[in-house]
C-alpha cells in the first residue's frame, strides 16, 4: 500500500519534491529579485496545525502567478510548489546559513468556509547527506535529525532539514549517508534562542516533520 501511495503521489506531481499548503497571507509581499524578466516576491503564510498553534512559512512567488489577483494580508490561499534551499551569508555570524523557502508553482484563493482536510503536506524523495543524529527531549520524546539532499534539474540539489519522531526516529537513526528515502510530512516553523555577541536573539528555523517514511532499496534505485 505504501508503495502504491508513493507512486500515486509522485506520479501526480511528476517530481521528487512537492508541497501543498493552505493558509492566510500574514505579511505584505516584499520584492526579492528578478530573473529573466520575472520578478520574485517573498511573504509569510500562516498555516494552521491540528493543535491551536500555527506555522509561519516563507513563500517565494513570481509576479506572473499572482497578476490580476487581489491578494492582501488575510487572504486565504492554497499554494502548490517545492521546498527549496539556498545559502546566504549571515551578517551577524559571518558564515553561510541554510535558508528554506516554499517556491510557489501555483496559487489560488480559497473561500473562508471551504474545509481543507490537511492544510500542510509535503512529499520528498532524496538522499541522506549527513549522519543522522538521535536524541531524546527532556520529556522523553525520541527525535532523529536528518539532512536530506533532493535533486533538482541542472545538477542542483536542495538540502532540507528533517525531523523524525518516535518509531521513525529509531528507524532513521540507523540510516547511512547515501541511503535514499521517501518521506511524507509537513513543513513547520520553530522559534529558538541563540546567543550572538552576548545578546540572546529569537530566531525561526524551518524543517520538515515526518509522519511516514520508507527506504528505497538499492536494487530499486538502479532500475
Amino acid at each position: 500500500m505504501m508503495e502504491g501511495e508513493s507512486e500515486h503521489m509522485a506520479g501526480n506531481f511528476l517530481e521528487n519534491n512537492a508541497v501543498v499548503v493552505v493558509g492566510k497571507i500574514f505579511t505584505d509581499f516584499e520584492y526579492s529579485h528578478e530573473l529573466y524578466g520575472e520578478q520574485f516576491f517573498n511573504f509569510i503564510l500562516e498555516v494552521p496545525r491540528l493543535s491551536e498553534t500555527k506555522d509561519y512559512l516563507p513563500i517565494t512567488i513570481s509576479n506572473r502567478l499572482f497578476e490580476g489577483m487581489n491578494l492582501q494580508v488575510g487572504t486565504r490561499v492554497k499554494i502548490e510548489g517545492q521546498l527549496r534551499s539556498y545559502n546566504r551569508k549571515s551578517p551577524e555570524e559571518g558564515k553561510n546559513k541554510l535558508i528554506l523557502t516554499i517556491f510557489a508553482r501555483d496559487i489560488m484563493v480559497l473561500p473562508e468556509d471551504e474545509i481543507v482536510k490537511n492544510p500542510n503536506e509535503i512529499f520528498l524523495d532524496g538522499f541522506i547527506c549527513k549522519k543522522p543524529v538521535y536524541r531524546t527531549t527532556p520529556f522523553g520524546r525520541e527525535i532523529t535529525d536528518l539532512l536530506i539532499a533532493v535533486n533538482r534539474p541542472y545538477n542542483k540539489s536542495d538540502y532540507i532539514p528533517v525531523i523524525a519522531w518516535g518509531r521513525n526516529a529509531r528507524f532513521s537513526e540507523k540510516l547511512e549517508v547515501g541511503d535514499r528515502i521517501r518521506l511524507w510530512g509537513r513543513v513547520q516553523s520553530r522559534e529558538y534562542q541563540k546567543k550572538i555577541n552576548d545578546e540572546v536573539v529569537t530566531k525561526i528555523a524551518y524543517e520538515v516533520s515526518i509522519t511516514r517514511m520508507e527506504v528505497v532499496e538499492k536494487e530499486t534505485q538502479k532500475s
